[in-house]
């Protein structure tokens, strides 16, 4: 069975936001967001690309590397894609953990765009 246009979109998008997270000092991955796009970091709220840039750019660590356990894309009724990501990820020499991380695409000036993203680090802070 042929993978759906919005399947191929999503991979693509995917493919290059990890590959900028990892291996640049990520200002560019500002690029991928539309002007007033949404972060939510951990719980914390960043509105418009320079925000998101900001955020990004200055992550604590020299260095990042994520892999991509699963990944699943839905269109929307509006024409968006909709991406969730699990993975794992290593920050410099500690231990890897596992995030989730959901986009939304949407097709600005006939280029997608992420307008959201939403990113969760897959630690339970649950008292025993």
């Amino acid at each position: 069975m042929g993978r759906e246009i919005w399947q191929k979109i999503g991979e693509g998008f995917v493919q290059e936001y990890y590959n900028q997270f990892d291996n640049t000092n990520r200002v560019a991955l500002g690029n991928l967001y539309s002007t007033d796009a949404c972060l939510t970091w951990e719980g914390s709220p960043f509105q418009g690309r320079e925000a998101i840039t900001g955020k990004l750019a200055n992550l604590p660590f020299k260095r990042i590397k994520h892999i991509i356990t699963e990944q699943d894309f839905q269109p929307t009724i509006d024409s968006c894609v909709l991406i969730m990501v699990f993975g794992q990820l290593q920050v410099d020499d500690d231990p890897p953990m596992a995030f989730h991380q959901v986009f939304m695409l949407k097709n600005v000036n006939c280029a997608w765009a992420c307008t959201n993203d939403v990113f969760r680090l897959g630690i339970h802070n649950i008292p025993v």
